[in-house]
């Protein structure tokens, strides 16, 4: 005799907040053309964005809000190049 397996339903995850800001922010740079902007411009666009991730997740803390604009500096610069070994090339 076969059992059945009964599932639980499981649990939504809900994310945390500097979770959910970070998902904005990339979002917003995304769409908003900031990558490739001039640095003055990203400058300022990060600066009025913040603003508005501040009022929206009043839950994060300035530390929150350090850590968001690091990261969103980081996203929006270009790929580094891969510099070929130099021991695979000299084979």
């Amino acid at each position: 005799m076969v059992k059945k397996q009964v599932r639980r339903p499981s649990t939504p995850t809900v994310a945390s907040p500097i979770d959910q800001a970070r998902d904005e922010l990339f979002q917003h740079i995304m769409t908003c053309g900031v990558i490739g902007a001039d640095a003055q411009h990203q400058a300022e666009w990060f600066e009025e964005t913040m603003k508005y991730l501040a009022d929206r997740y009043h839950e994060l803390t300035v530390q929150d809000l350090k850590q968001l604009r690091v990261l969103g500096d980081r996203f929006v610069q270009p790929p580094k190049s891969k510099q070929p070994d130099e021991a695979v090339t000299a084979a």
